[in-house]
């Protein structure tokens, strides 16, 4: 069965470059773009959006990020994994992401990237749903049609 806060979110994000997957206990993020840079920046936007509406966060402080992986879908996790690290470090939320290089590396691939906003404030921030972690489950890269498409579930 889809959540309320589910069915806005995929009413939102018709035109933005990610989606959300039906799973029964956590929710799954799909995320796209032109390059492999759109896509991981679009797969930050979807997870934030499933804690709290993005729009709605303003780009005052910008933290840098680090991570590094044996692969591009490992990559992703790390990402969205040092995002969440991030947001509890300095509570924060973001709604704004870049990404300075994606490198392949001799033994994997690094990324460094920032993350944009502002603290939180639950007076006025509409928090919807905490998300623990990006998981491995459902976790899936390709790149089709001249799209690079990556998926994982979120822990909530």
């Amino acid at each position: 069965m889809l959540t309320t806060n589910y069915i806005k979110c995929m009413e939102l994000m018709q035109s933005m470059g990610y989606d959300y997957l039906d799973h029964e206990a956590d929710i799954g993020i799909t995320a796209w773009g032109s390059n492999l840079e759109e896509a991981f920046i679009d797969g930050a936007k979807a997870m934030f959006n499933v804690m709290v509406d993005i729009k709605d966060i303003r780009p005052k402080k910008r933290i840098e990020i680090n991570c590094s992986a044996l692969d591009l879908p490992a990559l992703f996790v790390e990402w969205l994994n040092e995002l969440l690290t991030q947001k509890d470090l300095n509570d924060m939320l973001f709604s704004k992401f870049e990404i300075e290089y994606i490198n392949k590396e001799q033994n994997g691939y690094s990324l460094k990237g920032y993350a944009i906003g502002e603290d939180i404030d639950i007076e006025k921030q509409d928090i919807k749903t905490e998300v623990k972690a990006a998981t491995y489950s459902g976790l899936r890269y390709e790149t089709k049609d001249g799209k690079h498409i990556i998926q994982c579930v979120l822990d909530i």
